[in-house]
């Protein structure tokens, strides 16, 4: 293994991912860098509108695909949630929920995708979903209008002429019912009660509890993926957080989505853990700990630092590696999805970034932990690290360590992140 930093006698950091064996090089004078969006002054927002801001919004539900789910808040319930399914539209546009399950409108893998090369058929529940929502008058005119959208989608010009035929609206409502990349949406676009547009609702500005929740609901997501599509080698969960980063709207959302290959980065690392089955704690929580790169840890999960990634990073990993996250505990899901709630908190909803989890497929048994990347998307790669793929990391490791440990020093004391998190650092 190559030692994964090394820092040169002008100050130069050179870093090698122990897990992909990406370059990365930080350059001296570049540490302190900030790391925010130029600042704009807000623009004012009606408090009246904040439900109707963006296709995600509650206001606007017939805008996404028919939802699969919702969770709810119920008193009676012994958590005070409940997750409901089976609505029909017009029950959906009847009240908000605090996270919907809805497919994407525009798959990386689209349905014909899975049935053309795979044969892979919907699941009987998928076809009795179909079909209910169809059924009533406002289905019927949703599943016709997106049908409509996605048909003009192919089309040269990117429009339709002609009214649809029955069959097409059959053939494109299969596909709306049947998607494997799935989409976990939350609530809120704005903090209750904004007045303009700056107090957006990024992971970071859920409670503690609504994040547990928002990560559970992904990780039964990604499980029941697995369980309908036999051809789903993996399932990719990851968060695309404001337009840098990729996404198309400013509402928090994770994305769910079933690929038929393990990807390079992957069997990469399956090599690996087969020859050195402790490389996620070698690598991960002890290296870090050696190089002072530790941040914070709940009982069975540890943040710190990345090294080798191609922006500044934060990782959480599991400690747990026998099993998939869809078997992990009620309090392993918890510790997990406390440190990446601590995470965001700490780098702040200005902040654009990708939240990329890790974990190990079902055809795996391998000690592989569910772990997460958070990475700050603050710099625009360019032709140096396309043609040499080496990548120019402005901020060190242990700048991103003091950034997170001090910011998260002062969210333990204002009692905004877990009482679980305890420090390191």
């Amino acid at each position: 293994m190559i030692e994964p930093l090394t820092r040169l006698p002008d100050g130069t950091i050179k870093q090698v991912n122990p897990f992909t064996g990406t370059k990365v090089w930080t350059l001296p004078g570049r540490g302190r860098r900030p790391i925010e969006r130029v600042p704009r002054p807000p623009l004012p927002i009606d408090p009246a509108d904040a439900d109707r801001i963006c296709a995600f919004c509650p206001q606007r539900a017939l805008e996404t695909t028919p939802e699969i789910a919702r969770l709810v808040r119920d008193t009676a319930s012994p958590d005070g949630w409940r997750e409901v399914r089976g609505l029909s539209a017009e029950e959906v546009t009847a009240s908000p929920a605090e996270f919907r399950l809805v497919p994407n409108l525009f798959e990386i893998l689209s349905f014909d995708y899975w049935h053309l090369t795979h044969g892979w058929e919907p699941t009987p529940a998928m076809t009795a979903r179909r079909e209910a929502y169809l059924s009533t008058p406002v289905g019927r005119e949703h599943v016709e209008r997106l049908a409509r959208i996605r048909v003009a989608a192919r089309a040269d010009d990117g429009t339709v002429d002609e009214p649809l035929s029955e069959a097409d609206v059959e053939r494109e409502a299969i596909g709306l019912f049947a998607g494997n990349h799935l989409l976990v949406v939350a609530r809120r676009h704005f903090e209750e009660g904004a007045t303009d547009d700056s107090r957006l609702r990024g992971s970071g500005r859920l409670t503690p509890e609504e994040h547990r929740k928002y990560v559970d609901f992904s990780i039964a997501t990604m499980r029941d993926v697995y369980r309908d599509n036999e051809h789903a080698s993996y399932v990719s969960v990851f968060q695309n957080w404001l337009q840098p980063a990729g996404a198309s709207f400013d509402h928090l959302h994770k994305q769910v989505v079933a690929i038929d290959e393990l990807g390079a980065d992957l069997e990469r690392e399956l090599e690996q853990v087969s020859r050195e089955p402790d490389l996620y704690e070698r690598w991960g929580r002890r290296y870090a700990a050696e190089r002072g790169l530790v941040v914070a840890c709940t009982p069975s999960a540890v943040a710190f630092v990345g090294i080798g990634h191609r922006f500044p990073a934060l990782e959480v990993h599991s400690l747990v590696t026998d099993r998939s996250p869809w078997e992990l505990t009620p309090d392993e899901v918890r510790d997990f999805a406390d440190l990446l709630h601590a995470c965001h908190a700490a780098t702040g909803v200005e902040v654009p970034s990708n939240e990329e989890w890790h974990h190990r497929p079902p055809t795996v048994d391998l000690p592989m932990p569910l772990r997460a990347v958070l990475k700050w998307r603050i710099s625009t790669l360019a032709g140096f690290e396309g043609g040499t793929k080496i990548y120019v990391n402005t901020v060190s490791p242990w700048s991103v360590h003091e950034r997170v440990v001090s910011r998260l020093r002062e969210l333990v004391d204002a009692g905004a992140v877990s009482a679980d998190v305890r420090l390191d650092g």
